[in-house]
């Protein structure tokens, strides 16, 4: 009786048996029960493996714009142009024969890096390997530039065929009329560019002539820019009426067999000439120049230029001018400094004279010394034409005979005296009265 609160003590005393660490019950012994995985303890996640990656398809990233580039030839060759004549930005606005003294920056080619088996000179890309050249013989490779020259005439000759017929030429005007069609290129201050060959056989793809419209410095010169057109282009000027010029492509023009003509990507810096206005004209002293320079700004103004106009008629009006002063001023206020010293440079190449000041945007040439007045050049043109009519003739049995002439020295004197001005004056009106070309 004794034994069974003593063994009831040391139950009480002994700590409580715990379930195994597996299970959280005995039920799960009993039953088989297994825990939902919300209740397992939670496992380490291991890194997902490639296979999960590769199922799940992702949108690639597109790669950044990159605009084209014309200097990125991807590997491409130097282009090669059989075009028998050298590059240069404008054959109309620069001479062969104008030799610079600099360059203003390195010779960088503007066709662009790589782009053109030609070498830039600074001034053009010849067509003839500059290398060779002498640069103090006065013809360099006079055979391979005359070869030049001849391919270029006989291939001319090929495209253009058999000359128009008037029917032909009047149908093809009147199709570039400006009620006819629209296509029309420009020629302005910088005259015939390299870039404009490519825009005129680009017209040619689909009309047989083209109309071209000239404004600003290169109209002084009209002449030189239809040659010029005309041997860079291989086509010939059908029309021409002011400014206006329509150009014809030739009876065998073929557009899928045009000549290659790579482009310039920039303008090249023009090199460094020698000054136009010298200190001292020449044959005068420093006096004299600071004088007629003073004179020249209160001289009468010839004409006026008016901006990007058509200046054909200004070479006549100073050679008629320079009949009766020696001293001629153009007015040129509004137009930019490089066109007006461009004016001044083909005044002083057509007319001739020589250029005195650019001043307050006006135009100031002097004739020289070697012109001589009014008088004495009628007096000198009227004794030649007496005398060509006064000539000696033979007659039929081949005796010389004089031909009596009524005219005396006298008579001649008073006839040549009667030719002069009277007063300069109205003359001068005159001639201000024609001030727009």
């Amino acid at each position: 009786m004794l034994l069974a609160p003593i063994l009831l003590l040391r139950r009480a005393r002994a700590p409580p048996t715990l379930p195994p660490r597996r299970h959280l019950s005995r039920l799960l012994d009993r039953y088989g029960f297994v825990a939902p995985d919300s209740l397992a303890p939670a496992a380490p996640r291991e890194p997902p493996s490639d296979t999960a990656s590769s199922t799940k398809k992702r949108r690639a990233k597109k790669p950044p714009y990159r605009p084209p580039s014309s200097l990125d030839r991807g590997g491409r060759p130097p282009a090669h142009s059989d075009l028998p004549f050298d590059f240069r930005f404008s054959y109309t606005e620069s001479t062969p024969a104008s030799k610079p003294i600099g360059l203003r920056e390195p010779r960088y080619s503007p066709f662009g890096p790589g782009r053109l088996d030609r070498p830039w000179t600074g001034l053009c890309a010849p067509a003839v390997d500059a290398t060779l050249r002498d640069v103090e013989a006065e013809d360099p490779l006079p055979d391979a530039e005359k070869g030049l020259e001849e391919a270029r005439r006989r291939e001319r000759e090929r495209v253009l065929g058999e000359p128009l017929t008037p029917a032909e030429r009047a149908f093809l005007v009147d199709k570039c009329q400006k009620n006819r069609t629209k296509r029309q290129i420009n020629l302005g201050r910088d005259g015939l560019t390299h870039n404009m060959l490519n825009d005129i056989h680009n017209n040619w793809k689909t009309c047989e002539a083209v109309r071209i419209k000239c404004l600003g410095v290169p109209t002084v010169d009209m002449q030189n820019v239809c040659h010029q057109l005309e041997d860079k282009t291989g086509g010939v000027i059908i029309h021409r009426h002011g400014s206006l010029l329509i150009l014809y492509r030739g009876r065998h023009y073929n557009p899928k067999k045009r000549p290659v003509i790579p482009l310039m990507l920039w303008k090249p810096a023009e090199p460094v000439y020698p000054r136009l206005i010298k200190t001292t004209i020449e044959g005068l002293t420093v006096e004299e120049t600071k004088q007629m320079r003073k004179k020249g700004l209160h001289a009468p103004v010839l004409t006026k230029l008016a901006k990007n106009g058509y200046y054909a008629s200004i070479v006549p009006m100073v050679r008629d001018a320079f009949l009766m002063d020696e001293l001629v001023r153009i007015d040129c206020k509004g137009l930019p400094k490089s066109d007006y010293k461009k004016i001044g440079v083909k005044l002083r190449d057509l007319v001739p004279c020589i250029l005195v000041s650019f001043d307050k945007e006006q135009i100031i040439v002097w004739r020289g010394k070697e012109v001589g007045s009014l008088q004495d050049q009628t007096q000198k043109s009227f004794l030649s034409f007496i005398d060509s009519d006064g000539a000696s003739v033979k007659d039929e049995t081949g005796d010389q005979e004089q031909i009596p002439s009524d005219w005396s020295s006298d008579e001649c004197s008073a006839i040549s005296s009667s030719d002069e001005v009277p007063n300069d004056k109205p003359v001068i009106s005159d001639l201000d009265s024609s001030k727009s070309i």
